[in-house]
């Protein structure tokens, strides 16, 4: 009997949440886990002791066994469920404690939230990665997408991803976007030539994040972009679109760390190209 922790998918029988239930059952079955299928009833808004809440979560329990109930067949691992109250965000945050991955539908969230509310408040308070999943279909699909930022931290989202793209047998790309100066003058450098030189300097940046991949993976193929002409957002939705997995930490650096989410994550979130992992990244110390 595994003592590892399950994977736990969240629903609300919305048509990202039902593939996220599926993208999870499946997940589940390749590492050998138990899935639990999660449901969360907002009860804020109702008044006690008003018997609305019964009412809420024997609907809930319901929504619950239909989800289970669609893979249960499908795959051979435990499955059970479980009803949650509160605010959906911090209620499947604190849940995640339980987990080792927490999966999510994108698009509209309960009650009719925006585009990704939940994803994005899950994703910044989640205590382990929270996988996002849409209804695109992957069929024919390839490959794991990775972030970078040039951070020390982002060796960690580089580590998640290099793990499961060799586990899988799919190839790696590490994606790291700059946005080189167009109208700078430096010490007598033309704007074109201090670009290329910040291209090559960052070019080592990328090489250095990717060190040690080949020692730990052998048979991992690794491909490194450097992006130059994009933003970050859009150079990983572009590179992700036909990817089966891309991998986002959940800070950035410089002023993006004083966000709950860093505004790529964010982003990309809002633009899902696949099923989207944000990993939990956790500050370097300074030893200095």
């Amino acid at each position: 009997m595994t003592t590892r922790q399950p994977i736990a998918a969240a629903t609300n029988d919305s048509p990202q949440s039902q593939a996220a239930v599926l993208w999870a059952a499946r997940r589940a079955e390749r590492a050998g886990l138990p899935l639990v299928v999660l449901h969360v009833v907002d009860d804020r808004w109702v008044a006690e002791p008003y018997p609305w809440i019964g009412v809420m979560e024997e609907a809930g329990d319901r929504l619950l066994q239909t989800a289970a109930g669609r893979v249960r067949d499908a795959f051979p691992i435990a499955i059970t469920t479980r009803l949650l109250t509160g605010s959906i965000g911090r209620s499947l945050a604190k849940y995640s404690a339980k987990a080792s991955m927490l999966v999510i539908g994108s698009g509209t969230g309960h009650l009719g939230g925006s585009l990704a509310d939940p994803a994005l408040q899950v994703a910044a308070s989640s205590k382990v990665p929270v996988a996002v999943v849409g209804t695109q279909d992957l069929e024919g699909r390839s490959g794991v997408v990775v972030g970078v930022d040039g951070s020390k931290e982002a060796t960690q989202a580089v580590a998640f991803a290099a793990a499961e793209a060799d586990r899988e047998g799919e190839e790696l790309t590490v994606v790291y976007a700059i946005i080189a100066p167009d109208r700078v003058e430096d010490a007598g450098l033309t704007s074109t030539s201090l670009a290329e030189l910040i291209a090559e300097e960052e070019r080592l940046v990328l090489a250095e994040t990717v060190a040690g991949l080949k020692e730990d993976y052998p048979g991992l193929q690794v491909h490194q972009v450097l992006e130059t002409e994009k933003g970050p957002v859009e150079a990983l939705v572009d590179a992700a679109m036909n990817a089966r997995m891309l991998v986002v930490g959940n800070r950035g650096r410089g002023a993006i760390q004083r966000l709950l989410l860093g505004s790529t994550a964010h982003g990309v979130l809002r633009h899902l190209p696949c099923p989207t992992v944000i990993t939990r990244i956790q500050a370097s110390k300074n030893k200095n």
